[in-house]
């Protein structure tokens, strides 16, 4: 959750994020937007668990076959 994603994504490039240090580098594939912290929060939390992580990889998939057909 962040109000500046350009920043976020860059920090975690840089290795300046604990929980990420060891991977990288990043690539921003999908993001959305909230009216309010709290909701952004609630969908961040939801996304850390299996049935958010499962809808993140099938809209990864879905997004990679639409590129595949389109190009």
């Amino acid at each position: 959750m962040t109000t500046d994603l350009e920043r976020r994504l860059g920090e975690h490039n840089a290795k300046k994020t604990k929980s990420t240090k060891g991977r990288g580098p990043f690539v921003l594939e999908y993001f959305e937007e909230f009216d309010t912290r709290l909701a952004a929060r609630e969908r961040e939390k939801y996304f850390k668990t299996a049935a958010g992580r499962r809808l993140i990889t099938e809209k990864l998939i879905i997004n990679y076959q639409q590129l595949a057909i389109d190009n």
